[in-house]
């Protein structure tokens, strides 16, 4: 009798530590301010940039909107940060922001030594090389003795000096930190080269040349040099705050894999598919949870969309840039994008 009662108060305590434990200071302080703050790139189109109207807009930004919509069940309850490479990681530590959407690649260092945590990942890139069509290179192998454009305090500066290094050749560093300072070097013609993650090669040459340059005046060579596993970041501390945001990435990437769309989500609701039914709230308790409303998803999809919306608006088919879809597909797809059950 006594060993019941002993591991009935160790059990009460436990589940005491969890409930304090789930119930973090980040999440109370968005709650209490009623905003997110969200860090975001100073400007790359298709990810993060202002449009005509000042708004801002692209597929880190739908990030932001996604996890808004779940806490407060509000896609709009956002404040903008922009920071630079530099910039960003300070701004996490320090309380200035409470999330980092930012083409933020996931590595060991970042993950362990910063006092930060990735979430889910967002968008699967790699590093590459964009090059003056008239400068007649077809290679990466042929750019011994470059000029190169990089930001600093990048995966991007460190991949490209182990690149050379692996491959016996040279190059020229030319180090902005600002995005917009780094295109502008390289459209004068300040660096013969200018590198980082695909994708924002991609929206520097769909969105950024400046007239008379023509998009098709520039081109991105073949190789891709690493791996770019792309995600949001928050502070160590907070568990329930991190489960938002994974499960909101999560949670787009089930609706897309079930069909579940902002246009068709209010008919989805009708569904018998049990699976459905737990996504979307019918049947309770996923919201529960993690500490949201069991509309969590609904709201998300109505107002935000899936991934593959999301994707196909900003950076896809729908958009400027164009991107194939390629390992960011679903699963079911042969992509690398899967999401656990929501159940």
């Amino acid at each position: 009798m006594r060993s019941f009662v002993l591991a009935a108060a160790v059990g009460v305590a436990a589940a005491l530590a969890a409930g304090n434990a789930f119930a973090g200071k980040d999440l109370d302080a968005i709650k209490a301010r009623g905003a997110l703050i969200c860090g975001v790139p100073t400007g790359i189109a298709g990810f993060a940039a202002a449009d005509s109207q000042g708004k801002w807009v692209g597929l880190d930004i739908d990030v932001c909107r996604a996890v808004s919509t779940a806490i407060f069940g509000e896609s709009e309850k956002v404040k903008y940060v922009p920071l630079t490479s530099q910039q960003r990681f300070t701004a996490l530590q320090s309380g200035e922001v409470d999330l980092l959407s930012n083409n933020t690649t996931v590595t060991l260092q970042r993950d362990t030594a910063l006092g930060l945590d990735f979430t889910a990942i967002t968008y699967y890139d790699g590093q590459g090389f964009l090059v003056p069509r008239k400068l007649g290179v077809k290679s990466a192998k042929e750019l011994d003795g470059a000029t190169i454009c990089v930001a600093p305090g990048t995966t991007t500066e460190l991949n490209l000096a182990d690149y050379f290094r692996a491959n016996k050749m040279t190059f020229k560093p030319v180090v902005i930190e600002k995005a917009e300072e780094i295109r502008a070097a390289f459209y004068a013609g300040r660096c013969d080269v200018y590198t980082t993650d695909v994708s924002s090669l991609a929206a520097t040459r769909a969105a950024n040349v400046p007239p008379p340059a023509k998009p098709e005046d520039f081109i991105i060579l073949p190789e891709i040099i690493s791996k770019e596993p792309l995600g949001p970041m928050v502070r160590h501390g907070d568990n329930q705050f991190a489960d938002i945001i994974r499960w909101t990435q999560f949670a787009m990437l089930e609706a897309e894999e079930y069909g579940i769309t902002s246009g068709n989500v209010d008919e989805m609701v009708k569904s018998e598919n049990p699976t459905i039914k737990r996504i979307l709230g019918v049947t309770p308790g996923m919201g529960k949870a993690l500490g949201v409303d069991d509309r969590w998803v609904y709201n998300i999809i109505k107002q935000v969309g899936n991934y593959g919306e999301s994707y196909d608006r900003h950076v896809g088919p729908h958009s400027l840039l164009k991107i194939d879809r390629g390992v960011n597909r679903l699963w079911t797809q042969g992509g690398l994008q899967y999401a656990p059950p929501i159940r």
